[in-house]
This record gives structure tokens, C-alpha cells and sequence, in this order.
């Protein structure tokens, strides 16, 4: 038989009224609006894939920084089985900020390219990248854009998608796969995705003391380790990238799983070079042998939860990786030659002459910029 008193009951109302608290000031930190609450619906949606079964979130899931769950994968897997994409699904969180695919050109004249989306910026910005995986054969495999929105029409978010784009939004398979694409990025544009709620966040408003070990890997970051070159730490919500191209002469993986691919798919096989934007295609603005093996500096924000590393996911740890940046043109070292050797930045990484203690420092700074 169960004994109440009132020191349970009230013990158990004050449970109940700390949970709804707890509950109603998480549900206030974020407030999407409805654009952004479309896109979140569609983003998270398995059904908008052929066959059904993978999301946007599939690739790039919010517990693990908006990038690929699956980290003993050196690149993403597909809807269908055994089919693998080439690269290594990069976050999604903090790719809003990055501006428009463009160039300009440095003192010396040459082009700097910067922006867009995708590790070899062939897509010009968010809304563009947004309408790729659902058409991507080794993605979510539909076979054309009325099977993603015919899905969408009998979705329960239906109702929801003609309130944000205006009655018959979804008439026209064109129009409505543009919007799909627009929703999408405004949920990857919306502070739920773009948190700012890591302990550096944190130290930044003075609300967080940094270990020694965080701040001697913060000052090296910043000098000895010429990081921040790349990745600048300035301002008061840094992204941690300057959204520019560098090939850092990373080993081509032979654990890629591309290369099992049929020939339809990847000609090559085995011998698959990735030219990152070398080989994006857009040739009209790109010089291709110039940029060959160049890819997408990435934000650094959440890199603790975001392995392996780099386009090809040769790196499984942070150590590792800081271990790489550190030594690569160490003969000692052994480190295999660059995948792509045209163009490797020779300047800002190769042989730091960082100590096994500074490197660690610098690991224990870039776990500080995990969300929380």
C-alpha cells in the first residue's frame, strides 16, 4: 500500500512545476518563426527520400553538430545500400554565414575565391545547396523534383507550407521546389541551428574561465600555430572561418568507400582523384588547374563532435588532425603524399614546431567551441 503525505504531494507538485519551468524556458530560447518551423519539418522529414528513410538530419544531425552521426564512415552513406557519396558530410550549423560563392583578388593579382556552399563551393549559397541531396543518386535518390513534392502535398505540413508561401504554393513543381529549398535554409539560418552556446561563447560574455591549458591553446591557435590565418577567433560570435579555398595536402583515404562504387557511378574506382574546386565545374569563373585540391576552410565551431575530419574523412581524432597540421612535411613523421599535390599551402602549415604539450593545448582549446 503507498503512503501519501503532504511532504510527498508537495514534493511532487514542486517536480511537476520545475519541469514545466524547465520545459517553458527551453522552448523559449528558441522561437522559429513560421518559415523556419516549415524548413525544421522538412529538414527532419525521412519521407522525401526514394526510397524512404533518410532526412536531411540523416547526414547532418543535430547531435553531433549538424554533420554526419555516423563517424566510423570516412564519407556519407546514402538512402539505398551500399552507395556512398564522395566526400565527407560537412555541418550544416554556421553555413548560413557564409556569404555568396564570388572572388576577388589579392595584391599580387591573383584570384581568392571565398563563399558558396559544399566542400568544393559549386553551389552559390544555402538555398542552392538545399536543393541537391533530394536529386543526388547517391543521396536521397529521387528520381526528379515532383516525387519530393508530391510527398511534401500529402505531408502533414502541407497545410502549414501554403500559410508560409501563400495558397497553391504547391501547384507548381518548379515553384515549390524552390520554396522547399528557401524553408530549409531559413531552419539552417535560425538560432536553433546556430546556437553560440559553447564555453568560448561563454568566456567571450565573461562568463567562463578558460583552463591554462584552454588559453595556451587559445594563444597558440591565435600565433605559434598560425590557425587563426584560416580561422580567425575575432569578434564576439566568430565562425571560425574565412570562408576561403586552401588544399592542405591531405593523404587521399584508401578507405573511401566511393571507390567500391560501380563505374556508372564512379568511373575511376580506385584511382579517383577529388579536385575539389578545381573540378566543381564552373569553369566560366574558375580556373581549374589554379585551384585544384582546394577546399572549403570550415568552421572549427562543434569540431569536437564532428569526426573524422577534412573532405575525405582521413583523420578519425582532433589529435590526429593537429597532429598533421603540425608535422606534415616532418620527413620523420611519415605522413603519406597529398592527394592532390598542386597547390598545397606550404606557408601556414607543415612544420609548426609545436610540442606534444602545445598540440594538446590546442585540442583542449577547440573542444571549448562544442555548443553546448
Amino acid at each position: 500500500m503507498i503512503k501519501i503525505t503532504w511532504v510527498g504531494i508537495t514534493t511532487l507538485i514542486l517536480m511537476l512545476f520545475l519541469t514545466a519551468l524547465v520545459a517553458t524556458a527551453s522552448a523559449e530560447e528558441v522561437q522559429l518563426s513560421p518559415e523556419e518551423e516549415l524548413g525544421k519539418l522538412l529538414y527532419f522529414d525521412t519521407e522525401l527520400s526514394t526510397p524512404r528513410g533518410q532526412s536531411c538530419a540523416s547526414c547532418h544531425d543535430p547531435e553531433f553538430g549538424f554533420a554526419e552521426p555516423h563517424q566510423n564512415l570516412p564519407v556519407s552513406q546514402g538512402v539505398l545500400p551500399n552507395m556512398f557519396g564522395n566526400r565527407n558530410s560537412p555541418s550544416a550549423a554556421y553555413a548560413s554565414y557564409s556569404p555568396d560563392f564570388s572572388y576577388t583578388y589579392d595584391d599580387e593579382g591573383q584570384i581568392l575565391y571565398s563563399g558558396g556552399q559544399f566542400w568544393d563551393g559549386r553551389a552559390d549559397n544555402l538555398i542552392e545547396q538545399a536543393k541537391g541531396p533530394f536529386l543526388n543518386p547517391l543521396e536521397m535518390h529521387n528520381p526528379n523534383k515532383i516525387t519530393v513534392i508530391q510527398n511534401i502535398r500529402i505531408s502533414d505540413y502541407a497545410g502549414l507550407f501554403e500559410e508560409v508561401y501563400g495558397p497553391g504554393a504547391l501547384d507548381n513543381v518548379d515553384t515549390a521546389y524552390d520554396y522547399t529549398a528557401e524553408a530549409i535554409a531559413a531552419y539552417e539560418s535560425s538560432a536553433e541551428v546556430n546556437k553560440f552556446s559553447s564555453r568560448y561563447d561563454k568566456y567571450l560574455a565573461g562568463e567562463y574561465t578558460l583552463s591554462e591549458e584552454e588559453k595556451l591553446g587559445l594563444d597558440l591557435f591565435n600565433e605559434k600555430a598560425l590557425c587563426s590565418e584560416c580561422h580567425p577567433s575575432s569578434g564576439n560570435e566568430p565562425v571560425f572561418t574565412d570562408f576561403t579555398y586552401d588544399n592542405l595536402g591531405v593523404p587521399r583515404n584508401p578507405d573511401n568507400l566511393f571507390y567500391s562504387l560501380p563505374k556508372a557511378f564512379n568511373p575511376q574506382k580506385s584511382a579517383y582523384i577529388d579536385l575539389g574546386l578545381g573540378g566543381n565545374g564552373r569553369t566560366e569563373i574558375v580556373t581549374p588547374e589554379n585551384e585544384e585540391g582546394k577546399m572549403k576552410v570550415p568552421t572549427l565551431r562543434n569540431i569536437g563532435k564532428t569526426a573524422p575530419y577534412t573532405h575525405n574523412g582521413y583523420f578519425d581524432s582532433l589529435e590526429e588532425l593537429v597532429r598533421f597540421y603540425n608535422t606534415r612535411d616532418v620527413e620523420s613523421e611519415g605522413w603519406p603524399a597529398p592527394e592532390v599535390a598542386a597547390n598545397v599551402n606550404t606557408e601556414e602549415l607543415g612544420n609548426l614546431e609545436l610540442s606534444d604539450a602545445e598540440e594538446k593545448a590546442i585540442v583542449a582549446f577547440l573542444r571549448t567551441l562544442d555548443d553546448e
